[in-house]
């Protein structure tokens, strides 16, 4: 019986690594040249006469943020209620029960309603948009779109992201207001605090730049779900179970990149 070489198995496994790497930074330069080239449109489409369709907009503001309102603001006002019994119960132990405002009002505007509004916008919206981009690929009617001189980019990408650009931030601010009222409501029922002396106690405690905060990293999420979404939907081989494979790596690679994006932006804020 021949046994294998551990020299050869080590090369494989290294040009395995090699090959993901530059696969991997192959996309991220794909997904950057999509990216300015939909900021390119969207700001000289109008004087090359070949303006980004306000119609298609519009219609991704209603895919991506109208119809996701319910299922983000029962996330957000679940965050809202479990943070105020996780900090009740905690802050017990010190005899601070009425503090827990301070807790509630910081981590929902700061990170937990941006971070749940991406998340969950990555899995509704940017799965959706890599299926669609998927499919046109496979029905071959992006290339049917560049043998009528229709830019791919201008005609599907541009209107994705600038409609993920206002309604990831535009989620998020309803997704604060979801979280602290339904916080509110809580700590209202367990400490007899009424809701009007919580609302002036967040509105004391929180800044703009609290809220700026937030608002921020939802706007990076945004395009970070987008063009991942696209990247992904735009490398699809193998027909329909390659179109599910991509829109499956596509929510594993923008909830990875979100979480990844928090984490960096909090650590960078905070010192």
């Amino acid at each position: 019986m021949l046994s294998r070489d551990p020299r050869n198995a080590a090369i494989r496994f290294i040009e395995k690594i090699g090959r993901s790497t530059v696969a991997g930074i192959e996309e991220m330069g794909s997904g950057g040249v999509m990216f300015f080239e939909s900021i390119y449109w969207l700001i000289a489409g109008p004087r090359m006469k070949q303006p980004v369709r306000i119609g298609s907009i519009f219609v991704q503001m209603m895919e991506i943020g109208i119809r996701a309102i319910p299922i983000i603001g029962i996330m957000a006002a679940t965050i809202g209620v479990m943070l105020a019994i996780q900090g009740i119960h905690t802050l017990k132990i010190f005899g601070a029960e009425s503090r827990v405002v301070i807790g509630i009002a910081f981590s929902i505007v700061r990170e937990f309603a941006p971070l749940i509004t991406g998340i969950l916008v990555a899995g509704r919206s940017g799965s959706a948009l890599a299926a669609r981009i998927g499919t046109m690929k496979i029905n071959q009617e992006i290339d049917a779109l560049q043998v009528m001189g229709i830019n791919p980019i201008r005609f599907l990408v541009a209107p994705a992201l600038l409609a993920m650009i206002v309604m990831v931030p535009a989620l998020t601010i309803f997704s604060n207001f979801a979280g602290l009222l339904a916080g509110g409501v809580y700590v209202g029922a367990s400490l007899d605090i009424s809701l009007a002396a919580y609302i002036d106690e967040t509105i004391n405690i929180l800044r703009v730049e609290d809220v700026m905060h937030g608002l921020t990293k939802s706007v990076l999420f945004a395009i970070l779900i987008a063009i991942i979404g696209v990247v992904n939907g735009a490398s699809v081989s193998g027909g329909a179970e390659g179109v599910g494979r991509v829109t499956t790596r596509s929510v594993v690679q923008a909830i990875s990149a979100i979480v990844i994006t928090d984490m960096l932006f909090a650590f960078i804020d905070t010192r």
